[in-house]
């Protein structure tokens, strides 16, 4: 089960954060910092899979952007990583060559998306045709 999802940019800024456990305000900053610390001195000889407290860190660096999701321990880290690819993609074709400003600018649509293809802490849509139909139906509401 995903515990939370972190989209961070190279200095640590966090673009996007999406929680599925109950976590204080000042819990959820420590995390932030924390996750940030250790995915950001990995290299690219390591694997993109770091032991966390409880958990497991499974991360992803595309351009300057961590894509970060804290999992069980007991998870298939394939899995994860499968899904954040398959996140970046749909990212990617949905604002056309996806850069750290559409997910600024474009907040909402990038958290619709994540309600998309996640549900509850667990992938709920793999299919990036069937996640790209809703979320221009959705953008096509506002």
């Amino acid at each position: 089960m995903i515990r939370f999802l972190l989209i961070q940019n190279r200095s640590g800024k966090t673009r996007l954060a999406k929680w599925y456990m109950a976590f204080d305000e000042d819990e959820k900053q420590k995390l932030i910092e924390d996750v940030h610390a250790v995915v950001a001195v990995r290299g690219t000889s390591h694997t993109n899979f770091v032991e966390f407290r409880s958990y497991k860190i499974v991360y992803r660096r595309y351009a300057g952007l961590f894509f970060c999701l804290c999992v069980d321990v007991n998870d298939n880290n394939l899995y994860y990583m499968e899904a954040i690819h398959n996140f970046v993609e749909i990212l990617n074709a949905h604002f056309t060559n996806v850069c750290e400003l559409d997910l600024l600018f474009h907040f909402y649509q990038v958290y619709a998306l994540v309600d998309e293809m996640f549900l509850a802490g667990e992938l709920q849509e793999t299919s990036p045709h069937k996640v790209l139909r809703r979320l221009d139906t959705l953008t096509t509401l506002d």
